[in-house]
């Protein structure tokens, strides 16, 4: 259970998040770093399975405001673009996966969200502000990191997204 001053400091690392640019990888793309977690129904996601397909990483918290309120657009961007070779991840970030079942009866997807309670995963990208998105191209390479969300964000997630899609593995 955070506290208010805890509260308080996550949203401040948010509004310093959400005024950082994204980094866009181009030609020099790093590879993605491999990982196993557990979805919420038990069995193990890896990273490295989806080599050809186009992965959206959403790492997330329900105690961010901000990932709450882009839950429901990762949703619809997973539904449009899931028959074209594209695969959404959602990482959560908390100890306690009850507050994420109780977000999650609210806020149904059908994308797999993956656990990730000792944040070994989010240390493996660096992950400094929640909510953070990492899109890796179909050859397994990290292509766009962006750290926190404002409105139209998403926009940017499709633009890349679709260019992503249109390259061959």
């Amino acid at each position: 259970m955070r506290t208010k001053s805890s509260r308080i400091l996550a949203s401040l690392v948010m509004a310093g998040a959400l005024m950082a640019a994204p980094v866009i990888a181009g030609d020099a793309a790093a590879p993605a770093a491999d990982f196993s977690l557990k979805s919420r129904s038990g069995e193990a996601v890896s990273l490295g399975a989806l080599k050809g397909q186009v992965v959206l990483i959403n790492f997330w918290a329900t105690w961010c405001g901000p990932c709450r309120k882009e839950m429901p657009l990762l949703e619809q961007i997973q539904k449009k673009y899931a028959p074209l070779g594209f695969t959404m991840l959602g990482v959560n970030v908390e100890e306690d996966t009850r507050l994420m079942e109780a977000f999650l009866k609210d806020v149904p997807v059908t994308f797999p969200i993956l656990l990730d309670p000792a944040n070994g995963v989010s240390k493996l990208y660096d992950v400094s502000a929640m909510p953070s998105t990492v899109i890796v191209d179909r050859k397994g390479n990290v292509r766009y990191i962006h750290q926190g969300y404002k409105p139209g964000d998403e926009g940017k997630y499709q633009d890349m997204i679709r260019q992503l899609i249109r390259e061959k593995a």
